[in-house]
């Protein structure tokens, strides 16, 4: 059965909705990434911090390698973690350029994963190419410590929730029955 365009249009945002909504959820991540990341350098020297609750602590850290700071010291890894951002940036943009009536148009929530995994790559590119020691060749501030996993930012929280927002979204996605196509 052919899904009625008053079902499609609570299915599926028009582009111009799905951009500003994107682009807010973007805008949202790297500010409050890089005000949170400013607050830390700007009070702890590198290593210090406070406790919070239980186990969660604060800290200042620097990440030089990529995620869950894998391959440390290597600053040959930034260019292709830019291209890569880029890229995943100009298919973001694709993907949410659909028409609503494309049935693979993002719905709400692929949306809102989309603007969390872009502003979270972008959250911690703009630190490797801004930091010091010099474009290029900086570390992404890391703070959030668990002591039972690798200290993390609001970038990295981002992406990670984005990313499982996005799986679930497919995942829910691929267990709705395609319209049938009548001859």
């Amino acid at each position: 059965m052919p899904v009625s365009k008053a079902l499609q249009g609570t299915l599926h945002w028009d582009v111009r909705r799905r951009m500003l909504v994107a682009g807010a959820v973007v805008a949202s991540v790297l500010v409050v990434d890089q005000l949170t990341k400013w607050a830390v350098v700007s009070r702890w020297a590198l290593g210090d911090g406070i406790d919070l609750v239980g186990r969660v602590r604060l800290v200042h850290a620097v990440n030089t390698g990529v995620a869950f700071s894998i391959g440390r010291g290597r600053s040959a890894i930034i260019a292709p973690i830019v291209i890569l951002t880029a890229a995943l940036a100009w298919v973001a943009r694709r993907e949410l350029r659909r028409p609503p009536t494309d049935p693979a148009a993002p719905t709400p929530p692929a949306v809102v994963a989309f603007g969390l995994i872009v502003g979270g790559a972008v959250g911690n590119v703009v630190d490797r190419l801004l930091r010091s020691p010099g474009w290029g060749r900086g570390g992404v501030v890391d703070f959030v410590d668990l002591r039972f996993w690798p200290v993390f930012n609001v970038a990295d929280s981002a992406l990670t929730v984005g990313v499982v927002l996005m799986a679930v979204t497919l995942f829910r996605q691929s267990r709705i029955p395609s319209p049938a196509v009548h001859s």
